[in-house]
């Protein structure tokens, strides 16, 4: 029984560790620039509005049980120098589902007068389940799980900064810093369940192409060791901050397009489909997500960010 024991929790980990080898045990998402704050709580209060966002993506279609992921987050300038937030997100995979939840405070240092540099800190909680009763057994008679929904929940921090410009912005985070353990059954069961070190990094600049066009080239950097790094580089052009076009590379894993419009710089859409590069194209019609948002201020025309000063970016 011992030795079922571990072979399932060496299973069921190993869920983890998959994730962890494509950068998700938290959310991987395509549209990084649209949620930036997702991935650096330094983000918060660097452009002057409310912004809230909320995504879904359903990854790898095609394929029994692949990830599906919902987000909605929100930060605001809480002064000229400071900012808050929040994320949720849940993450199903099969029959396992990943819960986070995360709220931050930024602070913002002018280093120039054109150049700032935001820290942040975030704090939350992460809930995993085990749903046993899609679980099925050769064994009939395994009482491993006997349908039950097991589950545990650990706290989280991150931390992270953010130095920008109006024409250029470099960010990295250190997410999971308190490498919690989960224990699915009791304090005994959580050996090979320490939750890994993520690093994220983001820079990007944007070039002026005559009077209404900006091309935008980032990359977003994520590495949790041993596995190894993974780069998603990605090329923007937009339309008088409005309407955008972007082809993304993500290294041993997809190719992506996407496109996104800014409605009266209050109401944003945008839309990824993921082609699928690994062996996983043989089984998957590709990935899907969709962002929504909504964003006001007191001067939305102002926004000493990552875009243009006179339209912060959608």
């Amino acid at each position: 029984m011992a030795t079922m024991r571990n072979l399932l929790l060496l299973l069921l980990l190993g869920t983890l560790s998959t994730q962890v080898a494509r950068a998700q045990q938290l959310p991987q998402v395509t549209q990084y620039n649209t949620l930036d704050y997702l991935f650096d709580p330094a983000v918060a209060g660097s452009r002057p509005l409310f912004e809230m966002h909320a995504a879904q993506r359903n990854q790898w279609v095609g394929i029994q049980d692949a990830p599906r992921t919902f987000i909605l987050s929100a930060s605001t300038p809480l002064a000229s120098n400071m900012g808050i937030g929040g994320y949720v997100f849940t993450d199903n995979v099969g029959p396992t589902r990943r819960t986070g939840v995360q709220f931050s405070y930024a602070y913002h240092l002018k280093v120039t007068d054109d150049i700032k540099l935001g820290l942040g800190l975030s704090f939350g909680m992460l809930q995993f389940l085990i749903d046993g009763s899609q679980i099925e057994f050769h064994d009939a008679d395994e009482p491993m799980l006997d349908g039950q929904l097991r589950g545990s929940l650990v706290p989280d921090a991150t931390f992270g900064f953010y130095l920008y410009h109006e024409k250029w912005w470099f960010g990295a985070t250190a997410p999971q810093l308190l490498h919690n353990k989960v224990a699915f059954y009791n304090a005994d069961d959580h050996s090979f369940s320490q939750l890994a070190a993520h690093y994220y990094v983001m820079a990007g600049y944007r070039f002026p192409i005559g009077e209404d066009l900006k091309l935008e080239p980032s990359v977003f950097l994520r590495y949790v060791d041993p596995v190894p790094l993974q780069a998603d580089f990605t090329a923007t052009l937009r339309y008088k901050d409005m309407l955008w076009l972007g082809v993304t590379y993500r290294t041993q894993d997809a190719l992506c397009v996407n496109v996104g419009y800014w409605l009266k710089k209050s109401f944003q859409f945008g839309y990824s489909y993921d082609m699928t590069t690994s062996g996983l194209q043989n089984y998957s019609s590709g990935t899907h997500e969709i962002t929504l948002g909504v964003t006001f201020g007191k001067t939305p025309h102002r926004a000493a960010s990552r875009d243009a000063v006179e339209a912060p970016k959608p």
